[in-house]
């Protein structure tokens, strides 16, 4: 692998082109696995991976895309037998040429992860380590994942290829035209937690074309400082004459991807429905693009599985609610396991304002770390802020971090060298951002150039275990005036010395400042205005405390950092001048199902169904709060995660109502066949559907994945059904989807037809004869309640 990386970065090197499109144009039938053909005809995939190499390309992608437990179980495949023969067929197609390479090629498993599906982290993690050790035991050059369209997949892919095999791992994701991954994820968010995974190269693939993939592509550039990979499909797919076709030539192929590559894509390749004559142009056009420089790391960025925080922009308020010191009802909550209070407390911290939340859980007479890895999954159902793992329980930290979805900040590591030595391996390992806390074996220095000394240490020490100092942000202590009349100025200028001379970012618990004192708040807003004078670039602060808010506010407006006072004048212009932070408390029944409370929706629901009628309940909050977060989902400011916690919720409320209106009740408006059509055993977004529509009071007749025609239309005829909604994500299935369709419209004349799925466009959906095209979840209950 030294070869590929003398060569990176020193001239563009081009990954190979689309596998199934050229099987399926040798025979290859709708359905069938293209990972058994390494098995059963080996010599059909070396002649493809020869015509790649002839077309110029560095990189051949083995015919492994599937080849995972959970897809090869349902093929009767092995998958040690299909990686091992995908790599060694690619390997003997590369003997002869000169700096070829081979990338074991692992695809999605096409299930959901938990908490939104069924798959666990730890099970996803086992069927990619299978296929990781298999590859790189048959010889692998490195690692591709791709087609990832879940930052929580995508994660456990690469610590099972880090973890267990010295491959290099290259990842490329799957975004809309919008930037959004199909759970909501944006692309900073994303970098942020692949740069912070080490992993060595990342970028686009699938989904779209060239000149689309293009337009994304300054966004990815600016927030990533690794190579940058960029492998389109030949643009969108279209229907002819039954066959599925795509509509970028090579010769407009090799054009848009000279516009990528001088742009700064290092690595250039082909995904769908890109063939050897696409490659061979684009080797042609751009083999002579000098890479780019790759800028120098400068950004401290913590993500969730949404969005990115960037610290040294605007000081960022980190939530400090979630922590158990002199919180007597927070500390019951713990002990009872009542997580959805802890819930609460997120959510009406992100209401009133923070940006990133800390999370501690420790109390001595619980296990720490099972509640920390129970606390931090359901947390980020429900908000989409960014974490703060804080716990002194190394266990417990590592529990948080290799489970958390996104690129954590992690609180903390102090100069005592078992802290660092504890703690520096685990943010080297899974990402973050460390806070550093400037005490020692010696204790707090009185001094700002003590604490600044000890800052050294820690910036020193956190290089020697690769963690560069964006990703470590000071704590400079904040101790007691009460105590220490001069304690306040020594925390500002250490911290003023620590930025100045260390260049990193720096963080306080403010509240601190006042303990022993009558009215607290009087005195932590002034230090926290006075910390942010001096450059304070987080406080760890109360955001339902409306004093503290009011001082950032109002600094950023007298600092100049908010543009025409917009932020000022949203929260504090309205005719109600009222302040707008509000405590934690149980959420009404429609604010309990757009935020996902699954528990106090069926509470809620119990008590309204007492209160009104059930239907009425139904009707006017159930419904109204779906159609909200339905609404949010289709404006991009709810992400999947949320829409399907609300789901759960909505059915846990009526649960509720059911109760109260005894067996049959709910009446469904009418019946709807969902189903994945035959030879496409993807199933994710129909399952999302479903969901959506049984929460909407539709009868779903579930048919699963891989489904005949003649089932779809037997079940219609039977059922009555005047609404079908089938699913394709594969471009060879497409054929099967209008086969239906045709069969539907000769058997059951009047059935509505309604398609989805990452291969389907609304003028795809027309050609071959549907009804109509869902972009969304959301589309397909809109058009249910236009025909049912």
């Amino acid at each position: 692998m030294t070869k590929l990386f003398d060569l990176l970065g020193k001239q563009t090197l081009f990954f190979d082109g689309a596998m199934g499109t050229l099987l399926q144009e040798i025979g290859m039938a709708p359905g069938e696995f293209p990972e058994s053909w390494n098995l059963s005809r080996p010599d059909d995939i070396k002649s493809i991976h020869r015509a790649y190499l002839e077309a110029g390309c560095h990189i051949l992608k083995t015919n492994t895309f599937g080849g995972n437990r959970v897809k090869m179980a349902e093929a009767g495949l092995s998958v040690e037998e299909v990686v091992k023969a995908g790599v060694s067929i690619a390997k003997e197609a590369a003997k002869g040429f000169e700096n070829r390479f081979v990338a074991l090629d692992m695809g999605p498993t096409g299930k959901l992860m938990e908490p939104l599906g069924e798959l666990s982290f730890d099970e996803a993690y086992e069927a990619f380590k299978e296929m990781a050790i298999a590859g790189e035991g048959a010889g692998a050059d490195l690692c591709l994942i791709e087609t990832m369209s879940d930052t929580y997949e995508t994660k456990a892919a690469v610590l099972a290829v880090k973890e267990n095999t010295s491959l290099p791992v290259f990842v490329t994701m799957i975004f809309d035209e919008q930037g959004k991954l199909l759970t909501g994820g944006d692309i900073p968010a994303a970098v942020a937690m692949l740069e912070g995974l080490g992993v060595d190269a990342l970028g686009f693939n699938c989904g779209a074309g060239p000149e689309q993939m293009g337009k994304l592509l300054p966004q990815l550039l600016d927030c990533t400082c690794l190579p940058v990979i960029v492998n389109p499909n030949a643009g969108l797919p279209v229907s002819v004459n039954g066959k599925t076709v795509f509509n970028v030539n090579p010769t407009e192929f090799a054009h848009e991807m000279e516009k990528i590559g001088k742009m700064g894509a290092w690595m250039l390749g082909g995904c769908c429905g890109t063939t050897p004559e696409h490659l061979k142009a684009t080797v042609e056009r751009c083999g002579g693009i000098e890479p780019k420089p790759l800028p120098e790391p400068c950004r401290t960025v913590v993500s969730s599985y949404a969005k990115a925080v960037e610290l040294g922009e605007v000081s960022v308020i980190v939530g400090e609610r979630i922590n158990p010191t002199g919180k007597k009802r927070f500390k019951e909550a713990l002990r009872e396991n009542d997580l959805d209070y802890i819930l609460r407390e997120g959510i009406t911290q992100q209401q009133n304002g923070a940006h990133i939340l800390d999370v501690n859980v420790g109390l001595p007479e619980i296990d720490e770390s099972a509640v920390m890895a129970a606390v931090v999954p359901k947390l980020q159902g429900v908000v989409d802020l960014p974490l703060q793992i804080d716990t002194t329980n190394i266990e417990a930290m590592e529990r948080a971090l290799r489970i958390y979805n996104g690129k954590a900040m992690v609180n903390s590591v102090n100069g005592k060298a078992e802290s660092m030595e504890a703690v520096f391996p685990l943010v080297q390992k899974y990402g973050g951002v460390v806070v550093a806390l400037t005490i020692d074996e010696e204790g707090i220095p009185e001094t700002a150039e003590g604490r600044l000394k000890i800052a050294e240490k820690i910036v020193k020490t956190a290089g020697r275990y690769g963690i560069h100092k964006r990703d470590i942000i000071v704590d400079a202590l904040t101790m007691t005036i009460s105590s220490g009349p001069d304690s306040a100025l020594v925390t500002l200028k250490a911290m003023e010395l620590i930025k100045k001379e260390l260049g990193v970012k720096t963080i306080l618990g403010v509240s601190n400042v006042s303990f022993g004192l009558p009215k607290r708040e009087i005195v932590n807003s002034a230090f926290y205005l006075l910390a942010l004078e001096h450059g304070l670039d987080a406080a760890i602060i109360n955001p339902n405390a409306e004093a503290m808010m009011e001082s950032y506010f109002a600094y950023r407006a007298l600092a100049a950092k908010d543009p025409q006072c917009g932020n000022y004048i949203a929260r504090y212009g309205g005719q109600d001048s009222a302040p707008k932070t509000q405590a934690a408390g149980r959420l009404s029944l429609h604010d309990a199902i757009v935020r996902g409370l699954r528990d106090d929706a069926y509470e809620g629901a119990k008590e309204r169904v007492q209160q009104k009628e059930p239907l009425a309940v139904i009707n006017e909050e159930l419904i109204p709060a779906l159609d909200v977060v339905g609404k949010g989902f289709e404006k991009g400011s709810i992400f999947l995660p949320q829409l399907l916690m609300s789901a759960e919720a909505a059915k846990a409320a009526f649960e509720a109502v059911k109760e109260k209106m005894g067996t049959g009740a709910g009446a469904k408006k009418g019946k709807i066949i969902l189903a994945t059509v035959k030879g496409d055993i993807h199933d994710i977004g129909k399952n999302i559907v479903k969901v959506l529509l049984d929460n909407y009071g539709y009868e779903v007749i579930d048919l699963g994945k891989d489904v005949e025609p003649q089932l779809i239309a037997d079940t219609a005829l039977k059922e009555d059904v005047r609404l079908v909604g089938l699913s394709a994500l594969m471009t060879t299935t497409v054929p099967s989807m209008e086969a239906t369709i045709k069969l539907l419209r000769e058997q059951k004349p009047g059935c509505k037809v309604m398609v989805g799925g990452a291969v389907m466009t609304e003028e795809y959906a027309r050609m071959i004869g549907a009804d109509h095209y869902s972009k969304d979840a959301m589309g397909s209950v809109h058009y249910a309640q236009s025909i049912l």
